[in-house]
């Protein structure tokens, strides 16, 4: 499993079907072409702003946080159940440019916030759309939440947030810090029935002269102690997946976190988009290089939306455990029974069905429901039980993609300029 940073199914795939169709393939996907006309509210009043072709891979930062994300769905109502049907989807350029306005780092001179109504093409992102075509992808993959990176992470390593909505901070009783304190990841259920598994870690990962991990470096599952730090063996340097995968050593669950800090691989606004395509890329290349291949699926998404444009509002889904989310009087009413935003899927393995789109609403829970499935564990909360079984929505387990063992250079990802000064 690989999980990149905020970025919307629109922003990144809402061209999938004019790729597809070039390539003599149906169209099918609820992408752009299914929508015409969007014009998003400005921040500063300077006129509504259009969907347009963004030039550079980088990008000044905007919010997803539980505010803004439900005014993306509806500016002026942003209460859960009071959105309308459908909801208009058309606070994202106000949000971006409010961002920009109040913390000008994040967005320096896009006040009006049309940063957030660009979005790139095959042509931008060759890799990408080689991948979500010669295997699989979805257009219906939501994150979990509806609200920024933290509690999505949560929910992706243990299929809840415990209640938490906002990563929190100290002094502030309505948005405490995260604690995961008691509650079970994946990787705990995983040991607890001896299936192996790894995290392979980008940044900041530090071991001794004789390879024992002494610090896991920058891995969501800090969250979940004491569990991590009694089993930092299960830690390595992202570097050793290649030679692990080389050597036929992968263990049966791998998770590989990105550069968020040192390399700037997650392709988070703010780094550079193609750098982290390079990256899942390289990935890719090693596990199909690999005898691991003709036995492995590889799952690349992205944890949120990250306050980028897209049209499908999200959908409902179950609580996972009926924890209402810790919220301040004046934050937008809400739940943990709706999901956030919808982001890219692509499905890599010999067993994925060729070009295949599923229509099916799934949270990235699925994930762990597959990994549950797989090895006939029982689901750690509400949430990732209700989920689709993915392991026969994009799978024909007489492996049709097995021929498929290298990327093509016409899909190797490209360079692309990296400017924060104008748009696009």
């Amino acid at each position: 499993m690989v999980m990149q940073e905020n970025r919307s199914f629109d922003h990144y795939f809402g061209h999938l079907n004019a790729y597809r169709t070039s390539l003599g393939l149906q169209g099918g996907v609820d992408d752009l072409s299914n929508v015409s006309n969007v014009s998003l509210p400005s921040w500063n009043g300077t006129g509504n702003i259009p969907l347009y072709h963004m030039i550079s891979a980088c990008v000044g930062d905007m919010s997803s946080s539980w505010q803004e994300a439900h005014n993306d769905i509806n500016l002026h109502s942003p209460n859960e159940g009071s959105w309308g049907s459908p909801p208009p989807m058309n606070g994202f350029a106000s949000m971006a440019g409010g961002y920009a306005t109040h913390d000008p780092t994040s967005g320096g001179f896009d006040v009006a916030g049309k940063r957030a109504a660009g979005y790139y093409t095959d042509a931008d992102l060759p890799f990408y759309y080689w991948a979500a075509t010669t295997f699989a992808t979805s257009d219906r993959w939501f994150s979990p939440a509806l609200t920024r990176t933290q509690p999505n992470r949560m929910y992706f390593l243990s299929s809840t947030s415990n209640g938490y909505a906002f990563p929190g901070g100290s002094g502030d009783p309505n948005h405490p810090p995260i604690n995961m304190d008691g509650v079970k990841s994946i990787f705990e259920l995983l040991q607890d029935n001896n299936i192996t598994w790894k995290v392979y870690v980008t940044d900041n990962y530090t071991a001794n002269s004789s390879g024992v991990t002494t610090d896991v470096g920058d891995t969501y599952m800090t969250y979940f102690q004491p569990f991590t730090s009694q089993h930092m063996s299960n830690f390595a340097n992202a570097s050793t997946f290649a030679t692990d995968a080389a050597n036929g050593k992968l263990p049966e669950v791998s998770l590989i976190e990105t550069g968020y800090t040192e390399t700037g691989s997650d392709e988070h606004p703010s780094n550079p988009i193609d750098k982290g395509a390079k990256y899942t890329q390289s990935l890719t290349e090693a596990l199909m290089s690999s005898p691991e291949w003709s036995s492995s699926v590889l799952f690349i998404t992205f944890d949120e939306g990250g306050g980028m444009y897209d049209h499908v509002a999200p959908v409902s889904m179950p609580s996972p455990d009926g924890k209402k989310p810790y919220l301040a009087p004046g934050d937008p009413k809400g739940d943990f029974d709706t999901t956030g935003f919808r982001v890219p899927l692509v499905v890599i393995s010999p067993f994925t069905i060729p070009g295949y789109v599923s229509h099916t609403n799934a949270d990235f829970t699925a994930m762990l429901k597959f990994i549950e499935t797989r090895f006939n564990l029982p689901a750690l909360t509400k949430r990732d039980a209700a989920q689709p079984d993915i392991s026969t929505e994009f799978f024909d387990w007489t492996a049709p993609n097995k021929g498929t063992t290298s990327v093509p250079a016409a899909a190797k990802q490209i360079s692309l300029p990296c400017y924060f000064t104008a748009l696009p």
